[in-house]
Order: structure tokens, then C-alpha cells, then sequence
């Protein structure tokens, strides 16, 4: 068993390994003499060797960031420690099919659920898992992969299959906006503006979302907002609102430096009206993690939100656009998601 304290891990052996079998709490005692108490330690990883095998299942969006995910199966497999898993994969059909398979999953007592897909994909998975004892695995093979990219999970396909072997992972917050669950960022205005248009488009990945953003950005006009946040109202003219459970939209685009998705918080990101000769500096600091010190952006972070506008339109959750009404109730759900990162 390995444990983590303050940046340092500490590994005990089984028997199996042939060295001294150090029990958890044999472990505090040798430690209590250093002032360590337990609540410092996090359990990441567990050895499988007297537990039996894990149960997991690949949903595979064969669609997703317009990558192709044909043989997958057969590098998956390669990589992945089968002393460790039996694994079964499935690919998605239709919208929403990833979310009903991860629901499945649970009712069938699988223990690790990967998403093989984008933002979108693991927003549904993640969803169905949420609340439950399975676990989220991520092979990111989206557009932004932004919870991904926060998370330290690997791109390369490989490389994010073989970070299962670790089995170590951690619990996150969600989010609920209406009702609908997001993991990463929920927005209003100008971004799901974006989203709406880019999951109308045939071209994806990062080319197809800058089209989107270019096409929106020369044309899109604020809008009035009202927001109340933990009891705070308070009134804005705003190109858009982004509620952020973690750092950055995707691609390492930060409109949230300081978010963390183990805080029980949501940065709620007011982004002013700007010229538009300021756009490539407003650029400058979503890449550079200083988007809150820009002069248009306004972070407030909060547990009850609720955001009225003046009509109903666009949301975009995880990145994915859906219609919702005038009134917006948004609150943070903490330590619901368990992760393999």
C-alpha cells in the first residue's frame, strides 16, 4: 500500500513481496513521534494482489475531437496491466449513450469507468458515476480536454492508459447548474455562444474552435446580468460568465488560475466588455494563468449562485451547449467524483 504526506510517499511491502508487512496504522505509530496525524494521509494506491482483479470498461466516443479510435481496443490492451483489470470496451451510438453505458456500469458493480472521448464524453460518464463508489478513468482524445489537461492526465493515448496501472486517484466537487452536472466549467453569454456554434460545425479540434471564436467574437454584444452569490446581489454588464470547478476551459486556456476542484468553490468569472484591439492580450493572459489580473475580468468565488438574465438561451456545460431558461440556479457539490489521475 502507498501512501502520500506532505510530497513524500510511503510504500508498505506484503508479504508476497517478501519484505515486512507494515500496517497502516503501525505505520502512525511509527510516525506519532514526529507530531504526524492521520488526517494528513491520502490513500493512493492498493495492491491487488489479495483484492482480485478491477472491473473496468472503456466508453470509447469514436467521433470525439475528430480523432479516429479505430484499434483502440488492440493499443489499449497492450498497455494496460492485466494483472490488474479485466477490461471490456463499448462504443458510443448516439447522444447520451455514454452516460447510460456509465449507468449501467454501476448497476453492474464495475469498478473504474474510462471515458475515451472529450469534455463532452466524460461530462456524461462522469455524471452517471457521480455520488457512487466507481471510479472515473479519462484518455482524453477531445477538442479542449480541459479537466484532463488540470488534472496532469496525459494526452498521448498510451501514455493516459498506462496511468491507470497507477490506480491513484483522488476526489473532486461537482457542479449543477439547473440541475445538469458539470466537472470542469459551466458559461453563459459569449462561451456557450461559442459552444453552440462550434457543435454545429464539421470542423473540430482546436481549428475548429478558434473558427468559432473568431466568427463570435466581432459580433457578439454583452448582455445585462443579475447574480446573487451566497447572498451577495449584485448587477453586471458582462461579456460573459464562466462558473469554474476547475482552472481553464481546455488547451491550457486559464480563465481561473486560482480554481481548484477539492475546494468546495466555484469561481464565478465575470469577463467584461473590452475593445477589441485588447482581444490578443485578453489571449496573452488565459495562456499565461493571468487572466485575474486583467482589468476586464472579475473572479468572485462562491457555493450558492444564482444568475439571472434577460431571456432564455445557450449554456454550455463541459463545454457542450445546452437551452436553458432566464433564471440559472448553480451550486457546488463537494467531494462526489472519484478520479484515477
Amino acid at each position: 500500500m502507498v501512501f502520500k504526506m506532505m510530497g513524500f510517499r510511503f510504500v508498505a511491502s506484503t508479504a508476497e513481496s517478501g519484505g515486512p508487512i507494515l500496517n497502516f496504522y503501525q505505520l502512525l505509530q511509527h510516525l506519532s513521534k514526529f507530531n504526524v496525524y492521520a488526517d494528513t494521509f491520502v490513500v493512493l494506491n492498493t495492491d491487488q494482489s489479495d483484492m482480485g482483479k478491477k472491473r473496468v470498461l472503456f466508453v470509447v466516443n469514436p467521433i470525439s475531437g475528430g480523432k479516429k479510435k479505430k484499434g483502440f481496443e488492440k493499443r489499449a490492451l497492450e498497455d494496460l496491466d492485466t494483472s490488474l483489470y479485466d477490461a471490456e470496451f463499448v462504443c458510443t451510438q448516439y447522444a447520451n449513450h455514454a452516460y447510460e453505458l456509465g449507468a449501467e456500469a454501476v448497476a453492474d458493480g464495475v469498478d473504474v469507468v474510462v471515458a475515451v472521448g472529450g469534455d463532452g464524453t466524460i461530462n456524461e460518464i462522469a455524471s452517471a458515476l457521480n455520488g457512487t463508489s466507481t471510479a472515473l478513468g479519462i484518455v482524453p482524445e477531445g477538442s479542449g480536454n480541459g479537466l484532463a489537461l488540470y488534472l496532469g492526465i496525459p494526452l498521448n493515448e498510451r501514455a493516459a492508459v498506462r496511468r491507470l496501472n497507477r490506480m491513484e486517484s483522488m476526489v473532486i466537487d461537482s457542479g449543477s447548474i439547473n440541475g445538469l452536472l458539470f466537472f470542469n466549467m459551466a458559461g453563459i453569454g459569449f462561451d456557450a455562444s461559442v459552444s453552440d456554434r462550434f457543435a454545429n460545425d464539421n470542423i473540430r479540434g482546436a481549428i475548429g474552435y478558434l473558427k468559432a471564436v473568431m466568427t463570435e467574437i466581432s459580433t457578439y454584444k454583452p448582455q445585462h446580468y443579475r447574480l446573487t452569490i451566497d447572498g451577495q446581489s449584485l448587477e453586471r454588464e458582462a461579456l460573459m460568465i464562466s462558473v469554474a470547478n476547475s482552472p481553464q476551459y481546455g488547451n491550457n486556456a486559464h480563465v481561473a488560475p486560482q480554481a481548484s476542484v477539492t475546494d468546495g468553490i466555484l469561481d464565478v468569472c465575470i469577463i467584461h466588455k473590452f475593445p477589441l484591439y485588447i482581444f490578443p492580450m485578453m489571449v496573452f493572459h488565459l495562456f499565461n494563468k493571468t487572466a485575474d489580473q486583467s482589468e476586464y475580468v472579475e473572479i468572485i468565488p462562491g457555493r450558492q449562485i444564482r444568475i439571472v438574465r434577460e431571456s432564455a438561451d445557450a449554456v454550455h456545460v463541459d463545454g457542450e451547449p445546452k437551452a436553458l431558461g432566464p433564471v440559472l440556479d448553480i451550486e457546488v457539490n463537494p467531494s462526489t467524483l472519484r478520479i484515477i489521475c
